[in-house]
């Protein structure tokens, strides 16, 4: 998971600030060092894979609360991603 990249991708899939973004890839770099969601969901974390996540967020939501809203939906099912998600930036 390179963050950059996925900043770069998350700006254009979404907007948002430069810092929301940054926050978000750093969470997201940090959950893909896990290994937590290739452990639950049997494949590794990708930039593709976290976009296109995202993007079933309801629309008008920010970078922010589409990475939580994603990551809500898997502390559901699996557990355990609750300390990835943003709570300031």
């Amino acid at each position: 998971m390179d963050p950059e990249e996925l900043a770069t991708e998350l700006e254009r899939a979404f907007g948002g600030s430069e810092r929301e973004r940054s926050v978000v890839a750093r969470q997201a770099r940090d959950l893909a060092e896990s290994g937590k969601p290739e452990a639950d969901r049997g494949e590794p974390l990708t930039v593709e894979e976290v976009v296109r996540q995202m993007g079933d967020a309801p629309e008008g939501s920010g970078v922010a609360d589409r990475w939580n809203w994603w990551l809500g939906s898997l502390e559901v099912a699996y557990g355990g991603y609750r300390e990835f998600q943003v709570t300031r930036f």
